[in-house]
């Protein structure tokens, strides 16, 4: 009985020192991610420190207006580690966010991050819905200046209110926040959901979700 006794604190002893070896701070100054290594990890992997420049830590073209001549009118030019490889394990990103006027972003969710939206140019009604069962809206119209949150995984989105271009920024709290939106992802998911089992949930005939899937 002892010698079980000593043997099972030896097991928690090591455990505790285990638990207490854990370290959620940075243990570098940082992890450029490599694009061209084929390793797999939750993120990407690191590139040699002696290798990093200036230019894994920039990106330019903010000030750029994107491009709204398209269905929805608007252009979302993301900056996450994809684009700025200096963002790799930080836990943050942004985009900005140019809309023709009544255009959308239409309705998405970003699984990995909550998002902060600042508007610089125009008027914006923005809006989230909360989960299962209430699925309540919460929305209001935002001006120059005006800042929202949209707390992680809700769907949301943004429309123009306003008859000139509209511009805002937002902040993401994750190096590679994710994007599913809606339509797409119900409507044009490769391969296609059954056509029959979307018009169950929607309570439509199927030839509107055949036309719907056509679209994307």
């Amino acid at each position: 009985m002892a010698n079980h006794i000593v043997f099972f604190s030896l097991v928690a002893l090591t455990l505790c020192h285990l638990a207490f070896a854990f370290e959620p701070s940075p243990l570098q100054d940082f992890c450029v991610a490599d694009s061209t290594t084929s390793a797999r990890v939750n993120g990407l992997a690191c590139k040699n420190p002696m290798n990093v420049q200036a230019d894994d830590f920039s990106f330019s073209g903010l000030n750029i207006m994107g491009n709204t001549s398209n269905p929805v009118g608007s252009k979302v030019t993301p900056v996450t580690v994809a684009q700025l490889p200096g963002l790799n394990t930080l836990g943050i990103s942004m985009v900005r966010i140019d809309y023709a006027p009544w255009g959308i972003n239409p309705p998405h969710t970003h699984p990995r991050a909550t998002e902060i939206l600042t508007v610089l140019q125009g008027s914006l009604q923005v809006g989230f819905v909360t989960s299962n069962p209430e699925n309540r809206l919460i929305s209001k119209v935002l001006q120059k200046g005006d800042v929202f949150v949209f707390p992680v995984g809700l769907v949301h989105f943004q429309r123009n209110v306003g008859y000139g271009n509209a511009v805002a920024i937002a902040a993401l709290s994750s190096q590679n926040p994710g994007v599913i939106g809606i339509a797409n992802a119900v409507f044009g998911s490769n391969p296609p959901i059954a056509a029959d089992l979307l018009a169950k949930a929607f309570q439509v005939e199927t030839s509107v979700v055949d036309q719907l899937q056509s679209k994307f």
